[in-house]
């Protein structure tokens, strides 16, 4: 039984919410239209900087995927050191998975290079490679990248039911919403589904409350703990 804490630190509550809004803003941002099309392979090269500014954001989403479990270990760890713990962890993983994503946009940007300097010579071999590395690319970034930073957004908000530290309603949707993620990643790694409709509406739920907790968090902080919340 812990007795009542003082109420977790503003500022980190603060830049929380900030990086949460940058993971959100990243996110959009480092979409590459051009790499998903049909074209790929004439048209990166075409599009250079398109394929460089998405790059450039999706390395700006490691502050925030990296950054926010780091930010909550403190105070999350002194209610429950081992999801806390494990909150960060993944969050490192996912980190790691988007830096591997990033690599595999470039080799896409040279591989594109060097089918415009040989035009269709080989142009089997270049389908071949660049289809191997589209498909890399979409396991990277939607099943492992999303499956760990969701896990370690199920974990933080798992503390956060527990304590109160956000209102529950808002805890359990980020619970909600990080399952129909997970569910998401692995229809997709099992072709269930692709990249369409049904994919972007079970991540929507986890979207909106990464929206919703950002809003809070910057604006109210942190709640004050339950008295009954208890640490491990």
């Amino acid at each position: 039984m812990l007795t009542k804490r003082a109420n977790p630190g503003k500022r980190s509550a603060l830049i929380t919410g900030v990086l949460l809004l940058v993971g959100l803003l990243t996110g959009i941002f480092s979409v590459v239209p051009v790499i998903d099309g049909a074209d790929y392979l004439v048209k990166s090269s075409l599009n250079e900087n398109q394929v460089i500014t998405g790059s450039f954001f999706q390395l700006l989403m490691i502050a925030a995927y990296v950054g926010i479990p780091i930010l909550m270990y403190p105070i999350l760890s002194t209610y429950n050191k081992g999801l806390a713990l494990g909150s960060v962890a993944f969050g490192i993983i996912a980190g790691v998975f988007i830096i591997i994503g990033v690599i595999i946009l470039l080799l896409l940007l040279t591989l594109s290079h060097e089918f415009a300097k040989v035009g269709t010579l080989n142009e089997s071999y270049f389908q071949t490679l660049g289809g191997l590395l589209r498909e890399g690319r979409d396991l990277v970034n939607h099943v492992a990248t999303t499956l760990t930073f969701v896990l370690a957004m199920f974990l933080y908000n798992c503390i956060f039911y527990q304590t109160k530290l956000v209102p529950r309603w808002l805890s359990v949707s980020g619970l909600i919403g990080s399952t129909l993620s997970v569910l998401a990643s692995l229809l997709f790694m099992i072709r269930f589904i692709g990249l369409d409709e049904a994919y972007m509406i079970l991540n929507i739920p986890i979207a909106f409350q990464q929206l919703v907790l950002a809003i809070w968090l910057i604006i109210k902080g942190f709640n004050r703990p339950t008295q009954d919340s208890v640490s491990y």
